[in-house]
């Protein structure tokens, strides 16, 4: 059963194979809603908002806030600062990991209802599991950020994660915090191999803030490949990305 949702800003599609499923289905949805509602900048009630305006101090914080904002705080040590959720105006955006840790916990949701079977898609988050309706594996398509309606290259994760970050692809948060006043031109799009969603997802966006440099960060870092799109349409990719391009 695949359904799609409008949540936290995007079409987020979740697709579980198997009987009974309709519950587990509504639960994930329910749960991508109460992190919505958490986390969003947009929303004045949420807790992000309040810790902004000062409402929130840190010691009360949530353990789920808690818990991004240490994620948040080792990604932004692992990627030499390129990663940090402190915008150039002071205010506190998770953004640019709160997806990759909101679909992270929702396929564990799903497992734990006892579904091996899913594929889980929030903008270009994907985690995944098993097989697809027709027992084979899941594939991804990385889209052609200059032309959305063409896919430029089909990778098979065999269960593990992916995230693409791209300035076609809600890229406004998303920002070099060495130079925060200069626009991200370099590269267009850049996609994650990962050992999960939420470490693919964490190290896209730090990677797309580096420009061009993001993909030989990616080649040294353990357990990730990538590949990358350049402003003149050129790929360039790790150099373990072909061995998710075949079956």
């Amino acid at each position: 059963m695949r359904e799609t949702r409008f949540i936290m800003g995007m079409p987020i599609e979740i697709e579980i194979v198997g009987h009974n499923v309709k519950e587990t289905l509504d639960g994930a949805f329910a749960y991508l809603v109460s992190v919505d509602e958490r986390f969003s900048t947009y929303k004045k009630e949420s807790e992000i908002s309040k810790i902004n305006s000062g409402e929130i101090e840190e010691y009360n914080m949530s353990k789920e806030m808690k818990e991004v904002f240490s994620l948040a705080k080792k990604t932004k040590k692992e990627t030499h600062g390129y990663f940090d959720v402190r915008r150039p105006d002071g205010l506190i955006d998770p953004s640019g990991i709160v997806k990759g840790w909101a679909i992270y916990n929702t396929a564990g949701l799903i497992r734990r209802a006892g579904h091996k079977d899913f594929f889980v898609n929030a903008g270009g988050d994907i985690a995944m599991s098993g097989k697809n309706s027709e027992k084979k594996e899941w594939t991804v398509g990385i889209w052609n950020p200059f032309n959305t309606r063409e896919i430029v290259k089909v990778v098979y994760p065999n269960g593990k994660g992916v995230a693409t970050s791209g300035s076609y692809l809600r890229g406004a948060h998303i920002y070099n915090p060495h130079a925060p006043n200069e626009e991200l031109k370099e590269i267009v799009s850049i996609t994650i191999i990962g050992p999960d969603v939420l470490e693919a997802d964490r190290f896209a966006t730090a990677a797309f803030a580096m420009g061009k440099s993001g993909i030989s960060f990616i080649e040294s870092m353990p357990g990730l490949e990538g590949y990358m799109i350049d402003k003149n349409r050129t790929a360039t990719f790790t150099s373990g990305f072909s061995a998710y391009t075949k079956p």
